[in-house]
């Protein structure tokens, strides 16, 4: 009978105010409202200034491209000045010159032994300063190192894009519509890969005039196999995806969901095969600078540069270190 009482006046019971308390939790509340309110391209930002790596190689990258663009006019030289009377004098820089370096002299190794010379006070050239030296041809090495990293940067960024153009349009068109337009746009890829590309580059060097339009033409029509492999990819697995079948559903075209729709989703691997591609165009046409299928003379690149530097390595090194550095 207690039991039945105590069940029926606790249930009679009817709560009050006083009986509750509000409860203070936020501090128990952990979201991270900073992070969940940056966007896409802030995350990215905060990710790449953290490694010191990458951050270092950004500012030489930045650094180079500048000199490129302001370094050939800095002092009076050009490209393809000659002073016969003035060649092989080693680097000389004016307010470095009274610590003892860059002074314009430098140890030179005969059969008999090792010498220094210094070509500026040999021939009373006191208020003559050549920052990165000259070359056997009495040209200045500052500006042609510049000159050359122009147009160096110049043909990889061209070949870099017309090769993302091509390339990515390529892959994607060749992904999305599949089946037999797929299988022959595959077949044409694997002919165009088979053929050594070297080889391709050579021949149209050797068929059209040597210059930079024709280096940038011969890696347009050899660099782009890598991107549409990498679009292709990504296509494949993009297009059977809900926000495609919903564009096609409301009626959207074909090209519309491909470059509309897909690219924009497909960015960053591109990006990062584009920023491949441009190293590699850099190296193709240095090499074949270096080979003399380049840059024709007087114009010069890094390629050329290190070329001619290579024939006097041994006598003056100096004449290789800044194309190598900037390569």
């Amino acid at each position: 009978m207690k039991e039945t009482a105590t069940v029926g006046t606790a249930a009679a019971y009817v709560p009050v105010d006083a009986d509750f308390k509000l409860k203070d939790n936020a501090g128990d509340i952990t979201i991270d409202t900073n992070f969940a309110s940056q966007s896409f391209w802030k995350d990215v930002f905060i990710r790449y200034f953290r490694k010191t790596s990458a951050v270092i190689g950004l500012i030489l990258i930045i650094l180079i491209s500048i000199m490129a663009v302001v370094g050939p006019g800095m002092n009076d030289y050009t490209y393809s000045g000659q002073e016969l009377s003035q060649k092989n004098f080693a680097p000389r820089v004016k307010w470095l010159e009274k610590f003892g370096i860059m002074d314009g002299s430098e140890t030179m190794k005969t059969t008999t032994g090792s010498m220094e010379i210094n070509y500026y006070k040999d021939k009373g050239l006191d208020d003559l300063y050549y920052w990165f030296g000259s070359d056997n041809f009495g040209r200045d090495i500052w500006t042609r190192t510049w000159s050359g990293a122009r147009v160096s940067l110049i043909i990889a960024i061209a070949a870099a894009i017309i090769d993302m153009l091509i390339g990515m349009s390529y892959g994607l068109i060749s992904g999305y519509f599949g089946g037999k337009v797929d299988m022959i746009m595959q077949r044409i890829l694997e002919i165009a890969n088979g053929i050594p590309r070297l080889v391709i580059v050579t021949l149209l060097l050797l068929i059209l005039q040597p210059g930079m339009l024709t280096i940038i033409f011969a890696l347009m029509l050899t660099e782009w196999v890598g991107m549409s492999r990498i679009a292709r990819a990504e296509m494949l697995k993009l297009k059977e995806q809900e926000f495609v079948l919903a564009s096609r559903t409301l009626g959207a075209g074909s090209f519309f969901i491909i470059f509309k729709e897909v690219l924009p989703n497909i960015i960053g691997p591109i990006i990062t095969q584009v920023m491949f591609s441009i190293p590699t165009a850099i190296f193709t046409e240095a090499f074949l600078s270096f080979v003399g299928l380049g840059i024709p003379v007087p114009q010069c690149s890094l390629g050329s540069l290190i070329s001619e530097g290579f024939n006097s390595f041994t006598t003056h090194p100096y004449q290789i270190i800044p194309p190598i550095s900037n390569e």
